[in-house]
């Protein structure tokens, strides 16, 4: 596997055809137009076939990352959710053979590739209104939580835990935190402090089952397709088991600094007590996740550096970590 860091030139040109020798397996034709369309975790790729009619958005998954046992579990979960009407998200497209999977060598390694159909659609602008959004979102993550409290999971289902200890603390998944961008001894301290009490905060709320189970944990903005008035979700490349209204902070990821976010967290409230009631305790735990997904994000950044959301983020985005610790310790204080 590239030794270097993923998603330079070279490692794309060899990922682009690693794509186009697996998309026989789908059945598409040598002609099919290969597109780029994002890089962040994985790199997905858009893939339209005039001759077969396939058009699919294909998800070469990160080396390393989820096993194809991880990935067939996300992927029954998705045909759960669909099969349910629980929530509107693309299908997986098969390959020839019936799988879901396919799995292409790649310097002594393999890469998985899986296909979902392509739905048309916009991420919702940041600088757009986006309180209507987030109602509806509330009310999403509300059917997800209620779903996945009452899905009796297959066997041998398989998703990573997010956890204080794998995001923060000794095994994070997405690297440490103290390898922030630009991160100073002073802004390291801050958030060490920060750390320290999250860690008591949660072990108090802790890990019951009406708190904590299988979340989508990313429905940021970049995973929302807006057409209309219809609002779909994408991507449950994160899914995992952690604490429901970790999915709230999830869903402000990139953007916890924004004087607009206490009004997208009233809106998403409103849409979650549409379905499911919200308790005082989850309800005041909301600034722990929010916290604890910004330092995560701020280690993701440090561990991801060459895909575009960490470089258009940098330094910039640790800086304001530090001062939402701050802030956050002040809060805590006056508690």
């Amino acid at each position: 596997m590239n030794a270097g860091p993923l998603y330079d030139v070279a490692f794309l040109t060899r990922l682009e055809a690693g794509v186009r020798a697996a998309l026989p397996s789908w059945g598409v034709s040598e002609g099919a137009e290969v597109s780029l369309l994002t890089i962040s975790e994985n790199a997905t790729y858009r893939v339209r076939d005039a001759a077969t009619g396939i058009d699919m958005a294909l998800r070469v998954s990160r080396p390393g990352y989820n096993t194809r046992a991880e990935i067939e579990s996300e992927l029954a979960w998705v045909q759960a959710l669909r099969s349910e009407g629980v929530i509107e998200t693309p299908a997986p497209v098969p390959l020839a053979d019936g799988s879901l999977i396919a799995g292409v060598p790649d310097e002594g390694a393999v890469r998985y590739m899986t296909g979902f159909a392509f739905q048309p659609g916009a991420e919702p602008a940041a600088d757009a209104d986006l309180v209507p959004w987030f109602e509806e979102l509330g009310a999403i993550h509300a059917r997800l939580h209620a779903h996945a409290r009452a899905w009796v999971k297959p066997p041998g289902f398989q998703r990573r835990l997010w956890t204080f200890e794998t995001t923060l603390g000794a095994t994070p998944h997405w690297g440490d935190w103290r390898a922030g961008l630009g991160l100073t001894p002073e802004g390291r301290a801050v958030i060490e402090q920060v750390s320290v009490l999250l860690e008591a905060r949660l072990a108090v709320y802790g890990h019951g089952t009406e708190r904590f189970g299988l979340v989508h944990a990313d429905l940021r903005l970049a995973n929302l397709l807006v057409q209309g008035e219809r609002l779909s979700v994408i991507d449950f490349d994160d899914c995992g088991f952690c604490w429901y209204f970790y999915d709230f902070a999830a869903a402000i990821s990139f953007l916890e600094h924004e004087p607009y976010i206490p009004a997208l967290r009233a809106a998403w409230m409103r849409g979650y007590r549409r379905i499911a009631p919200i308790g005082p305790e989850d309800e005041a735990a909301i600034d722990d996740f929010v916290m604890l997904r910004r330092i995560l994000l701020t280690a993701w950044i440090a561990s991801h550096a060459e895909t575009p959301t960490a470089q258009a983020m940098g330094t910039a985005y640790t800086d304001g970590t530090v001062a939402l610790a701050q802030a956050y310790l002040a809060l805590r204080t006056r508690e």
